[in-house]
């Protein structure tokens, strides 16, 4: 069976990091998306191997000139064809190149346009340039990311551009598609990495009011490396071990396993003033034996316990492998599609394509005639591969 989102089309305009993810979210699941790429990017005829960078796997590639009236033009006769469009651009650039969101859906209204920006549509920053690390800093994360005494850790970007973007484009575009089930009418999505980011911190904002969470103390309270029962742990042959016993039957497992429970020092564990202390004498112990070890002792137990390892290391993890979690695609290994249907099983409908690999193959299923097609290529507004 298709995945979920079979029989819609999305267009892609040709972006990087978060656009590019939420493109590949609907793909996985099934959404024919075309990725409409800059005509410049065309760089003679494509080659036999596949793209390298797997963000863009399951879509086909059209490149069209937009700074071309015959451009703008073929891209709007493709968005009367679609469901939704998504877009990575800065505040204005869509409508600058004659395709903002009031000129697509008076063409389609019942379009989706799926606008990923990272400070949003408008505010005081929207106009800025900035990057993930910006993003979650203005939302009020990354200041809590690190350890005691210590400067704020990035996370990557994985939690600006992938959840608090990518995920969320993805996300408001399937919301905003039932919702045109009910009402015919498409609409823009304005999914901003700094509000995706500032939702994602929901639970720490209850923490916080609570009185569960210091937010002026970095890396003392309970899920910030704080706790000696929750953090990662060097063994003694330089891999780490993660652990996260909270409550108390788990803890009580992780003090068996580790020869700790007849230690009263560890008897009592919400303490916070006892944590520093207790994290030092944890850490002696896991310094005892290696990280294959402490699987033996720990793994599949309900210390709440779990290596850590490197993308490499994962791709080969017994219970990784049972669940087909690390695929392969023309030789790439690359994370399966998630969430897991049963009945409707998303896959990758195929590798990574090349600027303008696809250009009249997707121009005459989109309902371009020869002729056409023809003089669009010999004017220039669109380029084949």
């Amino acid at each position: 069976m298709p995945g979920p989102l079979s029989g819609y089309r999305i267009i892609e305009i040709a972006g990087i990091g978060p656009g590019p993810f939420a493109a590949m979210l609907l793909s996985d699941m099934g959404a024919e998306v075309i990725r409409v790429e800059r005509s410049q990017a065309v760089r003679g005829p494509a080659p036999d191997s596949p793209g390298a960078d797997i963000l863009q796997r399951g879509r086909r590639n059209v490149a069209i000139d937009l700074k071309n009236p015959e451009g703008v033009e073929t891209l709007l006769t493709l968005v009367e064809s679609a469901d939704a469009l998504i877009e990575g651009f800065r505040p204005g650039v869509m409508e600058r190149l004659g395709v903002g969101p009031d000129v697509c859906l008076a063409r389609n209204p019942g379009l989706v346009f799926g606008r990923m920006t990272g400070w949003g549509q408008t505010g005081m920053y929207a106009q800025a340039a900035g990057h993930d690390i910006n993003y979650i800093s203005l939302a009020g994360a990354l200041a809590h990311f690190g350890r005691a005494g210590e400067a704020p850790v990035p996370p990557m970007n994985m939690v600006g551009d992938f959840g608090g973007g990518g995920m969320f484009l993805a996300y408001g575009v399937v919301c905003a598609l039932l919702e045109r089930s009910k009402s015919g009418r498409g609409q823009v999505v304005d999914a901003a990495m700094v509000d995706g980011t500032a939702i994602l911190m929901t639970m720490f904002w209850a923490f916080s009011q609570m009185g569960a969470h210091d937010e002026n103390a970095r890396g003392t309270n309970l899920l910030d490396t704080g706790a000696h029962f929750y953090d990662a742990y060097e063994c003694a042959d330089g891999k780490y071990v993660s652990i996260g016993s909270i409550e108390p039957q788990f803890y009580a497992e992780l003090l068996k396993l580790t020869g700790l429970d007849t230690d009263p020092e560890f008897a009592r564990q919400m303490d916070k003033s006892q944590w520093p202390h207790l994290k030092e004498r944890i850490a002696e112990v896991f310094r005892t034996k290696t990280r294959s070890e402490w699987c033996s002792i720990m793994e599949a137990t309900d210390v709440c316990f779990a290596p850590v390892l490197t993308m490499s290391e994962a791709a080969t993890h017994p219970h990784n492998v049972e669940r087909n979690m690390i695929i392969d695609i023309a030789g790439v290994k690359q994370p399966a599609p998630a969430p897991r249907f049963s009945r409707t099983i998303p896959e990758v409908s195929g590798p990574p394509a090349h600027p303008g690999q696809h250009t009249r193959e997707i121009l005459s299923e989109w309902g371009f005639d020869a002729a056409r097609i023809d003089a669009l290529l010999a004017s220039g507004a669109v380029v084949d591969a």
